[in-house]
């Protein structure tokens, strides 16, 4: 073979490998005529093309990698408009947050007033709450027929030393009265109405140890003889007589077998009984052995009134959650009615009223000081030395003391205060509005 032709390596029908200077491999296209041989070394050949590395890597053919590259470019077409679509909500989502920021921003003050506001007469407002039609009536006196059936347990409970604690929408009133009548007749029973503005704490205590002390007596009454028992009467002592809530709370924790006394105290949490003093005279009633406590709330923030000690020691509160659905018919006697004339009207009212039963002299000071407060809105007041001379220059009063005396009585009424002005003087002003205050002088002008 030396001397003979070099034989051609072909890898394939159309393409060569051949080497190059460097030593690297690269294919060539070899295009062959009809006929012509492909070991005929003496044939021209005809020029020899580069295949482009695109084509050179891929064996695939050309229409099949189209379609590939195609549905590549849809997959990321898809993929973008995806991402662009989140990246817009995104953002419209942030822009709805910054427009709700810039919405709740400073705005223009409003010129509304609340005296504009139409409200009507406290007594007007009566009878038409007295016309309104009660309803559910039915469902509410099923509900109550269902509790009764638990009075039982409630008295079980209580004889085990637990107070019980009355919980849930409605008033609850009209159950625990019931409760009393029908299960507690074993001793007496005291009702504190704690939804009052006030309420005597002393004068419960003292009931509840009066009731004690009677019973203390006829139960000796039933051990003794006639004769020892007169004796032993017209010589005892009242241990009550000392009128002081520490001796009267030390009787009740006494440890004599006695017949129980129930206290119920509705609303614990009302004005008349939320104080720290009177919780903590009722916790210490509560931690008699005599005594057996019941009460209701119906405020959410009641259990702040209490402490670890008071509520779990000495009211040793047992939760019972009742609602009744009921109206708060009694208990919101003293809580004044929204939608009635209150605040400045009110205040209006009162002050005509109690200006009328006044001297005209004395009417005549509160109009002169009332015409300087309206002409002057901006002063912290009318100085005394400033009063006196205009009402002087008027005459009005004759002294010092006497408009001392008129100024005295407007205090006692609420009808004027004393604050020190800007120069240190001290001034007189009405603690009234001014359109209340203008109201007030059209009234006393008819």
């Amino acid at each position: 073979m030396r001397g003979g032709r070099r034989p051609r390596v072909v890898y394939s029908p159309k393409v060569r490998k051949n080497r190059n200077s460097r030593g690297k491999h690269s294919f060539e296209i070899a295009e062959l005529g009809d006929g012509q041989e492909e070991d005929d070394h003496t044939a021209p050949t005809k020029k020899r093309t580069k295949m482009p590395p695109s084509e050179q890597r891929s064996c695939v053919p050309s229409s099949n990698a189209e379609e590939i590259l195609e549905e590549k470019l849809r997959s990321r077409i898809l993929h973008n408009e995806e991402e662009e679509k989140e990246l817009e909500a995104n953002h419209g989502m942030s822009q709805s947050y910054f427009r709700v920021k810039e919405g709740n921003g400073p705005s223009k003050k409003s010129v509304n007033k609340i005296s504009d506001i139409g409200v009507v007469e406290e007594q007007e407002l009566q009878e038409a709450l007295a016309k309104l039609i009660p309803k559910h009536e039915k469902e509410q006196s099923d509900l109550m027929q269902r509790y009764r059936t638990c009075y039982q347990k409630w008295k079980f409970q209580l004889s085990c030393g637990f107070g019980l604690l009355f919980y849930g929408f409605g008033s609850k009133k009209n159950l625990l009265e019931d409760f009393a009548n029908s299960a507690l007749v074993d001793g007496a029973a005291i009702v504190v109405n704690g939804y009052l503005p006030s309420v005597n704490i002393k004068h419960v205590v003292f009931t509840i140890a009066n009731i004690l002390w009677e019973t203390k007596k006829k139960m000796k009454k039933k051990k003794q003889s006639a004769s020892a028992k007169q004796k032993k009467t017209n010589g005892c002592t009242h241990p009550l007589s000392s009128n002081s809530l520490e001796d009267l709370l030390a009787f009740l924790t006494g440890d004599e077998e006695l017949p129980p006394v129930y206290v119920i105290v509705h609303n614990i949490d009302g004005p008349g009984v939320r104080d720290d003093d009177t919780q903590l005279t009722l916790a210490s009633v509560a931690a008699s052995r005599h005594v057996r406590f019941l009460a209701s709330i119906d405020n959410v923030n009641a259990p702040l009134l209490w402490d670890k000690q008071m509520a779990c020691t000495q009211f040793k509160w047992w939760w019972l959650h009742m609602p009744t659905y009921a109206a708060y018919t009694v208990e919101g006697i003293h809580v004044p009615l929204l939608l009635a004339a209150t605040g400045a009207v009110k205040s209006v009212r009162s002050a005509a009223l109690v200006l009328s039963s006044l001297t005209p002299n004395a009417q005549s000071v509160f109009r002169c000081l009332a015409d300087f407060q309206i002409a002057h809105p901006d002063d912290q007041g009318l100085a005394f030395h400033r009063l006196y001379t205009a009402c002087r220059e008027q005459f009005l009063v004759s002294s010092e003391l006497t408009l001392r005396a008129h100024l005295t009585e407007f205090k006692d009424h609420e009808l004027l205060n004393w604050r020190r002005g800007l120069d240190g003087q001290d001034c007189v002003y009405i603690p009234l509005p001014l359109d209340a205050l203008t109201k007030l002088l059209e009234d006393l002008s008819k």
